[in-house]
């Protein structure tokens, strides 16, 4: 007799033999297989949108430092033209004064 009928006689649930679970065993495989696809092509997406990121961020922060050096002459040409200009005036002033 065999061990799956010695299982019915006894009373016990009947237990799949390995050949029965093969097929469900193979399913899962699959599925498993699949998914580690779909998630390594969505690390290589978000990969590459951090490199893309990463660029604009250089970018910006390339813009960032060019606008502040420029910030930093336009303060100091205001300073200047703000010194020649009061230079100016005492000259004007200088000069109503003494007529």
């Amino acid at each position: 007799m065999s061990a799956k009928a010695l299982r019915n006689v006894d009373g016990e649930t009947a237990m799949p033999t390995p050949n029965e679970d093969f097929p469900a065993l193979e399913e899962k495989i699959y599925r498993a297989i699949e998914q580690l696809k779909a998630a390594r092509a969505a690390k290589s997406v978000a990969e590459r949108s951090a490199a893309r990121l990463r660029e604009q961020l250089d970018h910006r922060t390339e813009e960032i430092n060019s606008l502040r050096t420029e910030a930093i002459a336009l303060r100091k040409e205001r300073e200047e033209v703000r010194i020649r200009v009061e230079k100016l005036l005492k000259q004007i002033d200088q000069m109503t004064v003494e007529d």
